[in-house]
C-alpha cells in the first residue's frame, strides 16, 4: 500500500434485514444485528409505535490499520402497531445476532369458532 491513510470512526446506521410473519396467533418479527450485545439492545413502544435501536460497537486494536472496514454503528428500525396488538404483551430474545419480538395479538382480535345451536 502506498500512503497509509487514517481512517475516521465515524458511527453509522446499520441496515438491519427484517422479517415478520404470523405463527400461532402471534406476530413474529426476526431482525439481524450481528455485533450487538443484549446490554447495547433497547427496545420500546411509544403510543403506536415500536422502535428498536441497537449499537454496534468495534473491536479497537491495538495495531496501526491498514484497511479497517468494521466500524462501530447504529441498528434502528421503527414498526407502526396496529390496534390488534396487545402492548403491554411484546416479548424480546437475541441470539447469535438476530433479534426475535413476539407480539401478542389481543384475544378479541383472534379469529375464533361460533358455536352454531340448533332450534
Amino acid at each position: 500500500m502506498a500512503d497509509k491513510k487514517e481512517l475516521e470512526t465515524k458511527k453509522r446506521t446499520l441496515p438491519a434485514a427484517c422479517d415478520i410473519y404470523e405463527e400461532n396467533g402471534k406476530v413474529v418479527c426476526r431482525m439481524e444485528m450481528p455485533g450487538v450485545l443484549k446490554e447495547d439492545l433497547d427496545i420500546r413502544v411509544d403510543g403506536n409505535r415500536l422502535v428498536i435501536n441497537g449499537k454496534k460497537k468495534a473491536e479497537n486494536t491495538k495495531g496501526d490499520y491498514r484497511i479497517r472496514e468494521i466500524r462501530d454503528g447504529d441498528y434502528y428500525h421503527e414498526f407502526t402497531l396496529d390496534d390488534t396488538i396487545d402492548r403491554s404483551r411484546i416479548d424480546a430474545a437475541i441470539k447469535n445476532g438476530i433479534v426475535t419480538l413476539t407480539l401478542n395479538i389481543k384475544e378479541a382480535e383472534k379469529p375464533r369458532k361460533i358455536n352454531i345451536v340448533a332450534k
